[in-house]
């Protein structure tokens, strides 16, 4: 089939495409003139539309909040499919630089490269597999690229005011078969006066992003040399990784480690963060400290906050707590990042949560998002399933997610791709990488995808 020889001769140009836009670091950043989510992220969006625009695609720049790129009968009940350029922050516990790429064997390595540069560029390959082809289409197909997924949405915003949004459509920024169930998103901002009662917290700065999971944290307390042996010793006893290093000037820097990860799936993570606020409370921290080491801790069901709650369509509840600043002069200031069930009520858990965390502590709502969920049973699904089925032999079904994709911007939208169910979770981890023959089946699946919805 001459679809599927195109693809095979792909290969060379998708690791060109994957190598260049790794090599672009597109993390969001203050705005600039013309740059709403940083130069960066600008440079980022103008590389992938002059690639596509060499590909033969009508191209679109909207006024640098995102980017799209067409084919078909433009203007026909397009179908979406919905990617990201913007990444999150690096982190720590690279062995490679992170907006270097490194190939080793059928891997290459960097930040975005399966989240969700890799994706992206499969998307696009499969497009241009299509057209290539000559395989005549009876709607549109649009490739969206958005530019701050990670952070606010901002980009789909402003994409849904100024464009005709797809009603249908999938995003390949999460896993197969198809996640057609997306967990409700509550993000929550805490904050409390510093605390001068129990032991002297001098400072913890710790976490980028609300929807990572930290893999170190850092605490500055008042101590000793001989305390550092003392906590180290606890912290033997205790069976948690936090170490005590003695800086001189009654201070002692307190290193908790752990394993970052995506807040949405935080059985494949350890939080650093939850992990130094219980030793914290062990060493006598009080007030909000203490509360939070209670009530969230390193738990990630919201059992401590009463929120703990699953259904079974889309599973349990998850909370996250990804970000924690403290000091004398500013307080405390800390983020939680909460997944919940479909149905489950957002006015309840944030009451519940509320209530928990006591009259010290205020919370505000920072972001909320419903859940969303599409039919089994709908064309789109069908012919998504249809598709993963022909190109890999695999079972035919569908799942649900704790992450956010694009797909809820959607009237009918679901996440399909491109991890495979024995992938390891790689979003937002350090060492992140796409598999190069991984991605290639990926550029099957949707070409795949792409001629049974839009197919003549």
């Amino acid at each position: 089939m001459e679809l599927n020889r195109i693809i095979e001769g792909m290969r060379e140009e998708l690791v060109d495409l994957l190598t260049r836009w790794i090599a672009v670091p597109s993390v969001k950043a203050d705005a600039l003139p013309g740059a709403p989510f940083g130069e960066e992220v600008r440079r980022m969006l103008h590389m992938a539309l002059e690639d596509g625009e060499k590909m033969g695609f009508t191209t679109r720049n909207i006024d640098e909040y995102a980017g799209d790129l067409r084919m078909g009968k433009l203007g026909v009940e397009p179908l979406g499919i919905l990617a990201h350029l913007d990444v999150v922050p690096a982190g720590d516990g690279w062995q490679t630089p992170p907006f270097e790429p490194v190939q080793a064997d059928d891997r290459i390595f960097g930040r975005g490269t399966s989240d969700d540069k890799g994706p992206a560029i499969a998307a696009l390959l499969a497009m241009k597999a299509v057209k290539d082809a000559g395989i005549p289409l009876r709607r549109e197909v649009r490739l969206i690229l958005g530019c701050d997924e990670e952070s606010g949405w901002e980009d789909m915003q402003y994409y849904c005011t100024h464009c005709d949004m797809p009603k249908t459509g999938f995003s390949p920024d999460a896993s197969y078969p198809v996640i057609n169930t997306e967990k409700g998103m509550l993000h929550l901002s805490l904050r409390a006066p510093y605390c001068v009662d129990g032991l002297e917290v001098k400072e913890i700065n710790v976490g980028e992003r609300c929807n990572v999971i930290p893999g170190n944290a850092t605490a500055l307390i008042a101590g000793s040399e001989d305390d550092c042996d003392r906590i180290n010793r606890l912290a033997d006893d205790m069976m948690v990784q936090v170490e005590a290093e003695y800086l001189g000037e009654h201070t002692v820097r307190l290193i908790s480690t752990g394993i970052p990860g995506h807040a949405a799936y935080p059985e494949a993570a350890k939080n650093a963060l939850g992990q130094l606020l219980i030793m914290l409370r062990a060493l006598g921290a009080s007030g909000e400290l203490k509360t939070l080491a209670d009530t969230v801790g390193m738990e990630s069901d919201g059992c401590g906050l009463g929120i703990r709650c699953s259904d079974e369509t889309s599973g349990g509840l998850t909370c996250n707590l990804g970000i924690l600043r403290y000091n004398a002069k500013d307080g405390l200031y800390a983020t939680l990042d909460i997944r919940y069930p479909i149905l489950c009520k957002w006015e309840a858990l944030l009451a519940a949560a509320t209530a928990a965390l006591g009259k010290g502590i205020s919370v505000t709502v920072d972001e909320q998002k419903d859940p969303h969920h599409v039919a089994p049973s709908s064309e789109l699904v069908t012919a998504l399933l249809d598709a993963y089925h022909e190109v890999t032999g695999r079972p035919r079904e569908c799942v649900a997610t704790g992450g956010g994709t694009y797909a809820r911007c959607l009237e009918e939208g679901v996440a399909f791709g491109s991890a495979f169910p024995e992938d390891e979770e790689l979003a937002h981890q350090a060492g992140e990488y796409a598999s190069i023959e991984g991605l290639m089946q990926n550029i099957a699946i949707f070409a795949r995808a792409i001629v049974l919805l839009a197919g003549e």
